[in-house]
């Protein structure tokens, strides 16, 4: 990873571009970025560094969460993620991140918690196909066969029922539209990982042209 951002989805909507088309884009909010620590290979064996977003009030925070923002000088944060890669190191502590690290056009990363969708059968779960349909029928969302007479045990591995959704997804390659430095949000085209009001992390794309961060994000 090189470059990254924590923010919080705030919905879709679309927007048109100059030429008329039409983009479905996420609307997500990035209010400032601080970063909390910088881990680098001398001391810690690799390089990132560690960012807090969304201000957490001072009597919900305990003292160990106090004493690790006091050299920041911030506010106790309720998401704390670290992106990894030494171009981030060019941030200091305390320093603030912003959407403009990224720049129109470039491809990134976005990493959430998908939608929980409680406990749920073979089918949904695991796009297994209909029993046959005829009223003779009595198996229609069954699980079906669980493998064969012998080693007579389910082996490990079996797709079955149960829960479903809130796991880490991340969507790749998705284009990164436009940074609205007055309402602190980026769009992002297409859809990312995540109920309304959740957390995501941006990051640029892995499988993209490693880019460099934007001079003008650390001024």
């Amino acid at each position: 990873m090189a470059k990254g951002i924590l923010g919080k989805k705030i919905g879709m909507t679309q927007i048109f571009t100059e030429t008329g088309a039409l983009i479905p884009v996420t609307v997500i909010e990035v209010t400032p970025n601080v970063v909390l620590q910088k881990k680098t290979v001398e001391t810690d064996g690799y390089a990132a560094v560690q960012l807090g977003y969304a201000d957490k009030k001072e009597k919900l925070a305990n003292k160990a969460e106090k004493g690790h923002v006091a050299k920041s000088q911030t506010a106790p944060k309720r998401f704390i993620k670290e992106i990894a890669g030494e171009e981030m190191l060019a941030f200091e502590v305390g320093q603030e991140v912003k959407g403009n690290i990224f720049v129109e056009g470039e491809l990134v990363d976005v990493t959430g918690t998908s939608k929980g969708k409680g406990y749920q059968g073979v089918i949904k779960r695991w796009n297994y196909h209909l029993g046959p349909a005829a009223h003779g029928s009595g198996y229609h969302r069954g699980t079906g066969s669980m493998g064969s007479i012998q080693p007579a045990r389910i082996k490990p591995g079996k797709k079955l029922p149960g829960r479903m959704g809130g796991q880490t997804k991340t969507v790749q390659n998705l284009v990164f539209v436009k940074y609205d430095a007055e309402n602190n949000v980026i769009l992002i085209k297409g859809n990312v990982p995540g109920a309304k009001n959740s957390f995501v992390v941006v990051q640029n794309a892995v499988k993209a042209k490693k880019p460099e961060i934007n001079p003008e994000a650390l001024a």
